[in-house]
């Protein structure tokens, strides 16, 4: 699921297209917005897609219409690839410890929508980006993999933005594989990835 331009989806293809995700399937994007340059992204890897607008539906209307074609295709693992918007906890209920969420931050430091401005605005020598299983609050639920950069003299939230996004490219396949693999085990706020 995505709302902007798609480039974490973008290194999942890639990878996938590499070999590097063996036990992972992409099968279906839904996007939100109708410019969403995750669409081309789409059209370029013959991903079938929907566009889904949060305007003009109700949250429950919204919700309902992603659900019954993630129930028609099957759908068992949900990936929000810069997807801004929140769900309910109806929806995260339907597919518990199966939603993951790339967020630019080490969290729990800086959740929601400015984290790499106000890492910067904290002066924050250190700041990444982190992978977790998305629950009812923001950027709160169990986090599964993480990757930190450094922050240089007269960083900006773009420079800083630029760094970030190389490690999220990284590991969000990574956590992807992992799980599709049955590699994540979770136990409330306990996770662990077995090696084997």
């Amino acid at each position: 699921m995505a709302s902007g331009r798609g480039s974490n989806f973008q290194a999942i293809l890639k990878e996938k297209q590499k070999g590097n995700l063996p036990d992972v399937e992409i099968s279906h994007l839904i996007v939100n917005k109708r410019k969403a340059q995750a669409i081309k992204i789409a059209g370029k890897y013959n991903i079938p897609y929907n566009i889904i607008e949060s305007k003009g539906n109700t949250r429950t209307e919204f919700e309902k219409k992603i659900l019954d074609i993630f129930k028609e295709k099957n759908i068992e693992i949900i990936v929000l690839a810069g997807f801004m918007r929140i769900l309910t906890s109806n929806f995260i209920n339907i597919y518990k410890n199966r939603i993951i969420n790339i967020h630019p931050s080490l969290l729990p430091a800086f959740p929601g929508a400015h984290a790499q401005r106000d890492a910067i605005e904290f002066g924050a020598t250190k700041s990444g980006c982190t992978v977790h299983f998305v629950d009812e609050d923001v950027d709160s639920g169990p986090i599964i993999m993480q990757a930190s950069v450094n922050l240089e003299k007269g960083e900006t939230e773009n420079s800083l933005s630029a760094k970030i996004l190389v490690k999220e490219h990284q590991i969000f396949p990574k956590v992807l594989q992992l799980l599709c693999s049955n590699k994540i085990e979770i136990n409330d706020q306990n996770i662990k990835i077995s090696s084997d």
